[in-house]
This record gives C-alpha cells, structure tokens and sequence, in this order.
C-alpha cells in the first residue's frame, strides 16, 4: 500500500470514501510518522494518540454506513492557540502551565463537526509573538527542509511553524494556523506549503487565545491548494460569540480552485520592490506574474504609497493590543503561579517567569505606547497609517484589480540560532515585511510554493485579494501551483 502520510487531503478523503483503507489505518500510520520525525523536528507539544484512534473508529463506523461529514476520518494538527476541551492548550508558554480548557475553539468544533480528528496540538512561538518559532518555552521547530549539501538546522518560519513543519514532513493531512502579520504565510512559504490568512471575520476567534485582537484571524496550512479551500470551507463561518465575527455565507471554496484566472486583472505594486531584495526573489515575482498571463490575466502595475509604514505601524499597534490582552495572565485563576510577599510581587515574579523574552519586550513596547503622553504619538498615529493603507487596497480594488502578486517573504528558510536575527530583532521584523499590510487592511492573503532558491529552498509567493473574495485567491494560487509543476516535498533526513 502507498504510504497513506503521503496522500494529499483531497486524496485521503476520496480513499476513505470508496474504503481503499481505513480511517483506523490512515490514524495509524500519521502517529507512526509523528513517533518517528518529533523528536527531531519538534512540531507537536502534545500527541492525542487515544484520542485521535477512538474517533477513528467512530468514522470508520459512519464511513461504512455511507455517511460521515465532509472531512469524515481526516487527521489534523491543531495550533497551541486553539482552545481543545482537555487538552493542553498552552500558547506554546511557560505562564499557562497546566492550563486545558473546558471549551472547545469554534474553528476546531467547526473541523470536529464534519468528521475530522485531532492528532495532538502543535508547537508555535510563544503567544504567536514570532516569525521564526524560536521563542516556543518548548524549543525551536527545526523545518524539514534542508539546503543542498548541509546538514544546519533551519528555522520553519512563525508563528506557526509547528503546523507548517508538520504538513510539510508529512504529520498530518492538513493544520489550523493564525495569522497576524503572517504567520501562516510566512511558515508556507519556508516550507513549500500552502497557507491562506482568510478576510478578517470569516473565521471566528472564539476560543482561539489572543494576541492582537484587530489583526488575529484563524486559517489553514495544506500541502496544496485544494485542501487549503477544503480545510477553510468547514473552518469558516459566523459565530455570534464572537463579536468580529462576519455574518456571510460561506462558499465552498475547492469549487473554486479550478476557475482559472481568465479575465483576471492582477496588479503589481512598485513599492515591494525593496532596496537589496535578493534576485532570486524578483526572477520568482516575474515567473509569477508570465504564468497568470499566460493563462489569460492581464498585468498591470499599480501602487500602494504607504506600504513603507506598515511594518512599523503594526509594530505598534500589535504589541498594543498584546499588552492589553495579556494582561490576564497573573497567576491568579490558573497556569503558573510563583508564590510571592503579597499579591502584586505575585504578578509581578509569575510574569517575570512565565514569559519569555520576546513576550516581555513586546507587552514592554505595547504598555509603553499606550501610556499617558505617548498615546497619541504612537498608537493614534499607527491607527491612522493603519487607515490609510487600507485606502491605498480599497483604491486599487475599485480601479479594477482582481488581485495583487507579491513575494511571500525576502529570502528563503534561515538558520535556527541565527546571530544577526538574533543580536537584531528589528531584522527579524523585517521577515513580515510583504505579509503585514494584508493584516492591517483585514484582507485575505495566501501563500503557494512556486519555486526554489540556489541551495534548494522552497520560495512562495503571495496573492492578496479582495475582502470576502478568497475564492479569487484559490483560483490564482492554483495556476500558480500547477505552473511551477515542482515537487516541493523536503528529502527525509529525520
């Protein structure tokens, strides 16, 4: 029999369908896969194996009655992000020790209620405050790609690095990820897979822990585009618990996938192209837009002025929100708790110790700009940039653009442990450099492999889309996809 890891999602939910095996065996042989690859790569912080069999079995039983959901005995990595009733839901931190809620995330019962399953919840940075998933408290997720000739680790990208590392290395059929300045776009790219930030509002965020309320928005990770719009058709949906939630319908997004890009109009803003971009990344940009013409778009060139202030807006606006979101996290109702002289040196030790250190520079930088004298300098001012970067989007939209193509990232994977990165953490900033304008507007945005670099890394590239139009995306990542025609699975090493 193939192995069933290396079925893509809309291959295994036809296998399941016509019983060329079973939900039991396809279960089997994902936590076979995750024994062997974990503890070199690192992508899950908890493995569900019981549970993952016994709601195998019970779609194995619907299955055989000819009826099950549409994702009936799908296996699934969940994002430590999302609350999972009973098991560990933890932010991938120190500070919610313990901590396994007595709910389930909308997104993930949205999954559970067309029939998939959960094989165990994956490692992120911590609090999605990252773009390389170094600052788990579990440690790094090592990416399985590797370049040619070496043997260094490289990082998957963030937040959700565990969820692209484990799509990528074949750990499960298909992952929930967040995305708040690109942490599902970038991690696809790193890694060759597909990753989609959909409209803000079209997936709820109840349930799914915080970091900036304004920009976080639930999506999923796949190996190709088709199961990317599987997966959004059962993630999306209005919840009215969630009030951001948008009340609309939701289309069924693999339909889509096919329609092609035939009378498409697809702009090309000037100012991506950024001083020092590496030229592997432009030729990629350039093949990108031949093949959409090729198949029928027109190119036009467009321009989108106040792209340069996005990343340091959102690098005031996102710590911001964060500083106010965590401020929950005290050691009082539950996780960590270091016992203290009274209850403010409580707070103050269980913080000190339950974030890590990007955490703290980052609710150090929100607290700040939120602060009395410095509100409206800052954070007024960022909310206003904010404003008139969706207004660039909204002007191009109504001259006619379907979509925009941009790069998905600067460069290719870097190093786990990178010093630059390190000593500079504006330069790891910069790795969201295309993706944070699309969360500042609250605009769908996806990523698709669509070639490689010199040393044999995945590069990706980035569409963004209308509000609500993800089904263009869909369209054109999947020209895209099928024009690279490349085989973006890494080379087994672990």
């Amino acid at each position: 029999m193939t192995d069933l890891t290396r079925l893509s999602l809309a291959a295994a939910r036809a296998g399941l369908k016509a019983r060329d095996f079973s939900a039991a065996e396809l279960t089997d042989a994902y936590l076979a896969a995750i024994e062997r690859a974990n503890p070199k790569l690192n992508a899950y912080v908890a493995i569900t194996a019981d549970a993952a069999r016994a709601s195998a079995k019970a779609s194995d039983e619907k299955l055989g009655a000819g009826q099950g959901g549409p994702l009936e005995g799908i296996p699934l990595g969940v994002k430590d992000l999302f609350g999972t009733k009973g098991v560990h839901t933890q932010a991938a931190s120190h500070i919610l020790d313990g901590f396994r809620p007595e709910y389930e995330s909308t997104v993930t019962s949205n999954l559970w209620r067309d029939g998939a399953l959960m094989l165990g919840k994956l490692n992120m940075d911590e609090f999605a405050m990252g773009s390389s998933n170094e600052t788990s408290f579990y440690g790094p997720v090592i990416n399985p790609w590797r370049a040619a000739n070496s043997n260094a680790n490289l990082v998957p990208g963030g937040s959700s690095g565990g969820s692209a590392a484990a799509v990528s290395a074949w750990l499960c059929a298909g992952a929930t990820a967040t995305d708040t300045g690109g942490s599902i776009r970038q991690p696809a790219a790193f890694t060759g897979t597909v990753g989609i930030k959909p409209t803000y509002g079209r997936c709820s965020r109840w349930g799914v822990v915080a970091f900036a309320s304004s920009l976080d928005q639930a999506g999923p990770i796949a190996r190709t585009v088709e199961d990317a719009a599987i997966l959004m058709t059962s993630m999306a949906g209005f919840d009215p618990k969630d009030s951001t939630s948008v009340d609309r319908a939701v289309p069924d997004f693999a339909a889509a996938v096919e329609r092609g890009v035939k009378g498409l109009v697809i702009g090309v803003p000037g100012e991506y192209r950024m001083d020092g971009m590496p030229g592997e990344i432009e030729k990629l940009w350039q093949q990108g837009l031949d093949w959409l013409r090729a198949e029928g778009a027109t190119i036009r060139d467009i321009s989108l002025p106040h792209t340069k202030y996005a990343l340091p807006a959102y690098y005031i606006v996102a710590p911001a929100e964060a500083s106010s979101n965590l401020a929950r996290y005290d050691g009082v109702k539950y996780g960590l708790r270091v016992t203290g002289r009274d209850i403010t040196d409580m707070y103050e030790l269980t913080r000190a110790e339950g974030f890590g250190r990007e955490v703290k520079r980052r609710v150090m930088i929100g607290t700040y700009v939120l602060s009395a004298g410095y509100y409206d300098a800052y954070y007024v001012r960022a909310q206003k940039v904010r404003t008139l970067i969706k207004r660039d989007f909204e002007q191009v939209f109504d001259a006619g653009i379907d979509a925009i193509l941009t790069p998905a990232t600067p460069s290719a994977a870097f190093g786990v442990g990178d010093e630059d990165m390190k000593a500079d953490p504006v330069k790891m900033y910069l790795n969201d450099i295309f993706t944070v304008t699309v969360n500042m507007a609250g605009l769908p945005g996806i990523a698709v492999p669509a070639g490689k670099d010199g040393q044999g890394l995945p590069l990706g590239l980035q569409l963004i889309g209308r509000p609500f139009d993800e089904e263009t995306l869909f369209a054109a990542a999947r020209v895209i996809e099928r024009s690279a025609n490349t085989d973006f699975a890494p080379s087994p090493w672990w």
